[in-house]
């Protein structure tokens, strides 16, 4: 069986075979392979998550919080999906069918509000078609204008990247990513997620007029949550081939989270969101 013996990757990432041992143990993180002697072998991917968790540990964090950033932000993540990631999370956030022109309200407002009041944000969409994103194209170009990163996922063409301009990164039918809608705002101040996916059972709504088809829908202002969503979509991004995606794992790496009782946010997100339902 190929791969790389317990000793190399201790020298590859600066971390003890022992310690690494004790992760396997106590977290279930790295899990390696075993030869037929039953040593652990390694995958270049385990290298890169073990560096990544280094560098949370350097930044302050946990070991446990520490392995479950670098899991996320993996490119070989088994997630391929920002709602799968946040919604089988170990603090899964409670979903609801939800109509399109509700969506639509929280999308905008959520938009709004951190035009309104983020600095320096870390944005992310999920559009399904580009049809979706053209129609607020304008409003993610202004926000790509004051973001420190902003990445849109449709059905583009092929990746492409421009100075203040949202990055735009393809994605396939068959993507899971391909049926979801995403709006994702990670700031320093400020964070706030939509997440939503068009299940199956969506099809039978397609008799009824555009603003009526239902999906399943989480959003949150949680901090962790919200990273967790954004680190998957760095991850995306970069397993698509934007370079943006391995700056933007740094910047997230090195952002702290929003504040963690965000009731000032929530009551002006909730109230713009009654302004569009309205």
């Amino acid at each position: 069986m190929k791969g790389l013996p317990i000793k190399e990757v201790a020298e590859r990432t600066g971390i003890a075979a022992a310690t690494i041992r004790m992760w396997e143990q106590r977290y279930g993180f790295p899990e390696p392979a075993r030869t037929a002697s039953g040593y652990r072998v390694y995958t270049d991917e385990d290298v890169d998550a073990l560096r990544r968790v280094s560098a949370f540990r350097d930044g302050g964090l946990s070991v446990p919080a520490a392995l479950e950033r670098a899991q996320a932000s993996s490119g070989s993540t088994d997630r391929p999906s920002i709602f799968g990631a946040v919604a089988g999370g170990d603090e899964p956030v409670p979903a609801r069918r939800l109509r399109k022109s509700t969506l639509l309200a929280i999308s905008r407002a959520i938009e709004d509000e951190t035009l309104a009041r983020a600095a320096a944000p870390v944005v992310i969409g999920a559009f399904q078609s580009v049809r979706n994103f053209e129609a607020v194209e304008h409003r993610y170009a202004r926000l790509a204008r004051s973001a420190d990163a902003c990445v849109v996922f449709a059905d583009f063409d092929a990746v492409r990247e421009r100075a203040g301009r949202p990055t735009e990164v393809p994605i396939a039918p068959s993507d899971a990513l391909g049926n979801e809608w995403a709006v994702v705002i990670d700031a320093p101040g400020y964070s706030a997620c939509l997440l939503a996916w068009e299940t199956p059972e969506s099809q039978r709504d397609a008799h009824l007029p555009e603003r009526d088809r239902r999906f399943e829908a989480i959003w949150t202002l949680d901090p962790q949550t919200v990273r967790r969503a954004s680190l998957v979509g760095a991850a995306l991004a970069a397993r698509a081939g934007a370079k943006l995606g391995d700056q933007l794992e740094r910047t997230l790496r090195d952002r702290p989270l929003a504040f963690e009782a965000p009731v000032p946010g929530l009551t002006a997100l909730t109230n713009r969101i009654v302004g569009y339902l309205d």
